[in-house]
């Protein structure tokens, strides 16, 4: 660390911009605001004890989607507990002010020597959820996006805001744009969060409908 670093996390001051990796991990020590929590960018594989997994095959470490903190960024993975897709059932309308879960069909969990996926058929759209419970600071917002590993396959994770106050296990929303079935992969990568830091406003998300989100799909609610 330099000495502008220094003189930087020494003087901050919330200012509402993206914060940078270090100020990520201080509001994780202080406010549990990830958790579990990856303290720098995992690109690999690991066993049980946390040792790089290497392949049979060419003897080189197994390759993940990214997970964890990045440089101004979070990678957030999905969990491999429940991932609805929506039905192609003529005659039905999703009402967002009623909504019906029998629209929504669990999807089959796979492994093989790339790792654990469910699979998202081509045009449709599915939800799942994350690993990570989140417990946003009442001074940060939250900006949910896509990963681009995933957007060159023609996968779109919708953009979402994580409102100051809020927290819980955040539900994804993710489409397939594309002509063909896709892989999505559990406990890697799923979506990138973006952190913006600034003077606490005179709310904040409270007792919101999706508050205290526990560890499965959330359904639309009014």
């Amino acid at each position: 660390m330099n000495f502008i670093q220094r003189l930087n996390r020494l003087f901050y001051r919330p200012s509402g911009g993206l914060i940078p990796d270090w100020r990520i991990r201080y509001l994780v020590e202080r406010y549990g605001m990830i958790e579990p929590f990856y303290p720098s960018k995992e690109r690999y594989r690991r066993d049980a004890d946390g040792d790089i997994v290497f392949s049979l095959n060419d003897g080189y470490p197994d390759p993940i989607i990214s997970r964890g903190l990045g440089h101004y960024s979070y990678d957030l993975t999905l969990s491999p507990k429940e991932f609805l897709v929506f039905r192609n059932t003529p005659g039905t309308v999703v009402d967002p002010k009623d909504f019906n879960p029998t629209c929504l069909g669990p999807a089959t969990l796979h492994s093989d020597r790339k790792g654990s996926f469910f699979i998202l058929p081509a045009h449709t759209y599915a939800l799942g959820f994350t690993v990570e419970y989140q417990r946003i600071p009442d001074n940060v917002t939250v900006v949910y996006i896509g990963k681009s590993t995933y957007a060159r396959t023609g996968v779109i994770v919708n953009t979402t805001p994580g409102e100051a106050g809020w927290e819980g296990h955040l539900t994804i929303e993710i489409s397939n744009s594309s002509g063909a079935d896709v892989r999505i992969y559990v406990n890697e990568g799923i979506c990138a969060a973006l952190f913006f830091e600034g003077v606490q406003s005179n709310t904040t998300y409270g007792r919101g409908k999706y508050q205290g989100q526990g560890a499965g799909v959330v359904f639309a609610k009014v």
